[in-house]
């Protein structure tokens, strides 16, 4: 796809994948907020192979996430493609994701997520594989721009992946070395769109609908991916969407509406556990305190929300924020 037809057609939103984040409860709020694609947490191909009960929570959708993808990770090519089948046949998702990107060491050591951007004839020989593999079903890709700023690889990673049967590419405008840290490099992710003829997606600081409209017309990205932006926000995909369609500027999420939104949330994960709050509540702590940024009286909130264990303490604790914050409500 070439910048000049991309930019006609308004991008896709996609809600990148973030381990310990976008879970099925957290991709369906996001969907309901606008978002357009899904993926799945990743998963290790050996952690499919063994098909544990928590790799299975990991890859479970519910039909309305559709089109979601089961996002991979490892370094063996062959079990890398005998864990995309057993995914298809599985849970049949949409698509098969490869992460080329992720940065974490305790992947990197094991020759998984960015590493791979250092051994090219390995990256095309899983993406050759996985893509055999996974007949009819799409296979795309996530990278960084390369391992440092001496190793800047991009396009051609991305041309190696176009010639395996790649279908889509999203690229992190940022270094494995880089990590979080730093600007994402937008001048990178539009040589990209230029060097290959499948869509690409932009992924890295897209924090507002203002930055995020710039980003795709300097680019030509097919889509835009949200990540970190979404775990502290994620009514930005409702912000880009009336962004996109030229309408008023999206309404700002008062406090009533925020506290509803994570009370919501909450009901949701414990339904997800089977209606047991011990663990549900538990696994919401880190959302609060993304949630809670910004919000009046911010450190003691997150202090109160710490050891959390119950839904009706939480409504408690929501009632008496907004009821001392009435300005913001």
């Amino acid at each position: 796809m070439d910048s000049a037809s991309a930019v006609q057609k308004a991008p896709l939103l996609f809600l990148a994948p973030m381990a310990g984040v976008t879970n099925t409860v957290f991709r369906r709020l996001c969907k309901n907020l606008g978002a357009d694609v899904l993926t799945t947490e990743f998963v290790s191909a050996e952690g499919i192979l063994h098909r544990n009960e928590r790799t299975r929570r990991y890859i479970e959708f519910q039909p309305d996430e559709r089109p979601v993808g089961v996002q991979l990770f490892g370094a063996n090519p062959e079990r890398l493609a005998e864990a995309a089948k057993a995914v298809i046949d599985w849970v049949g998702p949409d698509f098969i994701d490869l992460n080329f990107g992720c940065p974490v060491n305790k992947v990197v050591s094991r020759n998984g997520g960015s590493s791979l951007l250092k051994d090219c004839p390995l990256l095309k020989k899983v993406a050759a594989s996985v893509v055999s593999a996974a007949g009819p079903v799409p296979v795309t890709a996530k990278i960084r721009i390369g391992w440092d700023s001496k190793t800047v690889n991009a396009t051609e990673t991305a041309r190696i992946l176009e010639g395996e049967g790649i279908q889509r590419l999203a690229v992190h405008g940022r270094t494995k070395e880089q990590g979080y840290t730093g600007q994402a490099d937008w001048a990178v992710i539009s040589a990209v769109v230029s060097a290959v003829r499948i869509p690409v997606i932009g992924n890295g600081d897209l924090d507002s609908a203002t930055i995020a409209l710039a980003r795709w017309k300097e680019s030509g990205a097919a889509g835009l991916m949200i990540g970190r932006a979404a775990m502290n926000h994620p009514w930005i995909f409702r912000e880009i969407r009336m962004a996109l369609e030229g309408g008023a500027s999206a309404p700002v999420v008062g406090l009533r509406e925020k506290w509803d939104f994570i009370v919501h949330h909450a009901e949701l994960e414990i339904a997800w556990w089977n209606g047991v709050e011990e663990p549900a509540m538990k696994s919401m702590r880190s959302r609060l305190m993304s949630y809670t940024r910004g919000l009046p009286g911010g450190a003691r909130l997150r202090e109160s929300l710490q050891h959390l264990d119950s839904l009706a303490r939480l409504r408690e604790i929501a009632e008496g924020h907004v009821s001392a914050h009435q300005e913001c409500a």
